[in-house]
């Protein structure tokens, strides 16, 4: 791929979207494996739309790139899945996560109300998690210590989540399919393929001259637009589908990598000096998770017309954030 030229951007963007593809395909068989509904968004889809995320992190960190950029692709991939790829499909489609009228019989509704307590809880952990990193880089700095504690508030919430399936599974008096082995060593071939695409494509835009969009001027902003692609092929097919749950919990859960995971990897290689683009960044995100819990909290859904709100919130910080 690498000999082909003018044509090995376009390959190595084409083996990214294929792995990321391959992974998606795969999730959807986990969904009967011991992983349901919010769950597996928040639990197992962030890992296959965030990686690409993780890779360049680590990446950066690894080889001394700079810090700056790995939070400029962390803010506009969690920015832009909380306002443009959820709202978007609520456009379209509408995001529903309580029915219109209450079910009678022996669940009553009580999934739905399942799912909506258990995103209530991701959108309260992503407020915390974004607060925690404000919080930390108020000196316009993330130093080896605070990367500490922010990997620290990852792990254990996955932990948190982990013991959350094991409990259901326990209930249900259910386990787990026995093609999940099998599922994951997939999930690990996508993973390698996203690894690979990323490694050349970041290596690429380092070395391009510092004119023009294409270029190393736009690191940050490039990377993170590339990485929510596979976040955009989730929320179309679940929003296709009717699996609101699933879309809100895995842009949520997506962001729970980048913020405050991806940021404190780099920070445990390098201090990480916060770019101009921070403040804006994290006002935004704070902002719309806000959106995000009230309107879940009091109606159970988000309606068109705050999709609409919340890409136009998107069209703002492009505005603000870009550089010129």
């Amino acid at each position: 791929m690498e000999s082909t030229g003018a044509s090995a951007p376009w390959l190595f963007l084409a083996l990214f979207v294929a792995a990321s593809v391959l992974m998606i395909w795969r999730l959807e068989a986990m969904s009967d494996s011991g992983f349901e509904g919010t769950v597996l968004g928040t639990l197992v889809m962030p890992y296959c739309s965030g990686v690409g995320n993780l890779i360049f992190a680590f990446l950066l960190g690894r080889h001394g790139g700079p810090g700056a950029e790995v939070m400029t692709n962390s803010l506009v991939n969690n920015v832009t899945n909380m306002t443009l790829v959820i709202g978007a499909p609520t456009i379209v489609w509408g995001m529903r996560l309580m029915p219109a009228t209450k079910r009678k019989g022996k669940d009553g509704g009580q999934t739905h109300e399942l799912n909506r307590l258990s995103l209530l809880l991701t959108l309260t952990a992503a407020l915390f998690f974004t607060g925690a990193v404000w919080a930390l880089a108020r000196d316009g700095k993330l130093d080896s210590g605070d990367g500490l504690v922010l990997v620290g508030f990852f792990l254990f919430w996955q932990c948190f989540h982990v013991f959350d399936v094991l409990k259901s599974n326990v209930r249900q008096n259910r386990s787990f399919n026995w093609l999940l082995p099998l599922d994951l060593a997939l999930l690990a071939v996508g993973a390698y393929g996203v690894y690979l695409s990323i490694d050349w494509l970041v290596n690429w835009l380092q070395h391009q001259p510092h004119e023009g969009f294409i270029s190393a001027k736009y690191l940050g902003w490039l990377s993170g637009w590339l990485m929510v692609l596979p976040n955009g092929m989730l929320a179309l097919y679940y929003g296709w589908r009717g699996r609101p749950e699933i879309i809100y919990t895995s842009q949520v859960g997506d962001g729970h990598i980048c913020v405050p995971l991806c940021v404190g990897i780099y920070a445990l290689y390098h201090t990480l000096v916060v770019p101009a683009l921070f403040q804006t960044g994290v006002l935004i995100l704070l902002g719309a998770t806000l959106v995000h819990i009230l309107f879940v909290t009091l109606f159970g859904r988000l309606p068109r017309f705050m999709g609409w709100a919340l890409v136009a919130g998107y069209g703002w910080f492009l505005y603000r954030g870009l550089p010129r």
